[in-house]
């Protein structure tokens, strides 16, 4: 009870359809009532597209000149504009571009790794995955096969969380040489648990479009367009690197 309690009332407002109620508040506290102030659907998603140009910007350059620095130059330098516009939501529209560009660098050189790997053919099958499960996901969120009820969002944080648990172990841990078995290894059971991965981050997609309509619905101030598009973003960040280390699990095998 006491874990459940920790993870659906978590304060990161990626994952929480309040930080969309609370920001329409503070607009209408201020008087702001114009509706060109306001988020919209299809604002959210023309910001998407925006970031998504931005990040690929910084991806092609740093696949073609891959680095350490680039890598965990821009991991940690996106999470921590992430963890800044957690806090800090009216900066979104300066800070959603900012995290698209990081990103991008870090998106890039991992590319390089796996495609130096594995060869080209893994990134091919990794982008084609992703984007079929984007598509997939809206056609089930559109067609309401899967409902985002507050059961069903708390569910989603919670497993969430319990993966970025796991993750921040394994990392830390790693400093002592310690890793956690199976989550890096091959085999049924790896594949199994990488699969599982792969399903919360894909589940985490219809939150994401549920908050494109839950800002529209409460008005939110029109920042909230690019902090919805910077969520959409981190997931299909996530979601694309799951895919490709399924896929180097599956090489290996």
């Amino acid at each position: 009870m006491a874990r459940k309690s920790m993870f659906s009332s978590s304060n990161n407002p990626f994952m929480k359809e309040e930080a969309y109620r609370k920001s329409s508040n503070e607009i209408l506290d201020a008087g702001l009532i114009d509706k060109g102030e306001r988020m919209t659907v299809q604002g959210a998603i023309n910001k998407s597209f925006i970031l998504f140009g931005i990040m690929m910007l910084t991806t092609l350059v740093s696949f073609a000149y891959p680095s350490p620095l680039f890598m965990w130059g821009g991991a940690i330098g996106g999470l921590v504009v992430v963890l800044i516009a957690s806090f800090k939501t009216h900066l979104s529209a300066t800070l959603a571009p900012i995290y698209a560009l990081l990103e991008g660098l870090c998106v890039g050189s991992v590319t390089a790794i796996y495609a130096a790997g594995f060869g080209g053919g893994i990134i091919f099958h990794a982008v084609t995955l992703t984007f079929a499960l984007l598509f997939a996901m809206l056609f089930i969120y559109k067609t309401g096969i899967i409902k985002v009820t507050n059961k069903f969002r708390t569910g989603v944080v919670m497993a969430t969380g319990a993966v970025l648990l796991v993750y921040l172990l394994s990392f830390v841990l790693g400093f002592f040489g310690i890793s956690v078995p199976y989550l890096h290894q091959g085999g049924m059971i790896g594949i199994g648990i990488s699969l599982v991965i792969i399903g919360v981050a894909t589940l985490n997609l219809l939150l994401d479009f549920d908050n494109f309509e839950k800002g529209e619905q409460y008005g939110a101030p029109a920042y909230m367009e690019w902090f919805s598009a910077m969520g959409l973003l981190i997931t299909l960040v996530w979601l694309y690197f799951e895919i490709l280390r399924l896929l180097s699990i599956l090489n290996r095998d």
